[in-house]
């Protein structure tokens, strides 16, 4: 679920922070450029591990920051294909339910990898797993907030990278409103 992924950087350190520890500027600088982002095709980043090379620091002109190569290792949340997770039931719809590590949201159950003989109960706007024992035939909702385990099927990054200024709209059109984009996703299942 959590690894060490070593990365590369140039960090920058204003002059008003030349007072301070170098090494503690430069892991404050870090955690703060990339805890809780995502880097893409690397995963969630966490917390700085530790740094593992610090190189030359210099002065571009007409900036008077330094500016740092850094080698460090950053711990990620990228959990493995097939890896089984415990999460909570965050959302229901028509389409699969929406579920949460609590620290990582964009987890969700396609309609089609949860157990056979599933159903969505729009009143109740939760799924329902009809199953048969020798008494009958029950129903057990999925609650939101309940615990359930889950297994990793896939996961997709989303290069978000701006690409630059929006077209201009034409006279009388309307822009559409996009849908929130996610940098990554994972879809696990439920039907094991």
């Amino acid at each position: 679920m959590f690894l060490l992924a070593e990365m590369k950087d140039v960090i920058q350190i204003m002059p008003y922070n030349f007072g301070h520890d170098f090494k503690s500027s430069l892991e404050f600088s870090l955690n703060k450029k990339f805890a809780n982002k995502v880097v893409h095709n690397v995963g969630l980043c966490i917390v700085l591990f530790d740094i593992t090379h610090i190189g030359d620091s210099y002065i571009l002109p007409g900036n008077g920051a330094s500016h740092t190569p850094v080698t460090f290792r950053f711990i990620v949340f990228r959990p493995f294909i097939d890896e089984v997770l415990v999460a909570k039931v965050k959302s229901c719809t028509r389409e699969g339910v929406q579920v949460s590590l609590g620290f990582f949201d964009d987890i969700f159950i396609p309609y089609e990898y949860l157990q056979q003989k599933s159903k969505f109960v729009d009143a109740e706007q939760l799924w329902v797993w009809q199953y048969e024992t020798e008494e009958g035939s029950h129903d057990l909702y999925m609650d939101i907030n309940e615990e359930i385990r889950i297994r990793v099927i896939d996961e997709e990054f989303l290069d978000l990278t701006p690409e630059g200024p929006a077209p201009p709209t034409i006279e009388g059109e309307t822009k559409s409103l996009e849908t929130k984009k996610l940098p990554y996703t994972i879809t696990v299942s439920f039907n094991q």
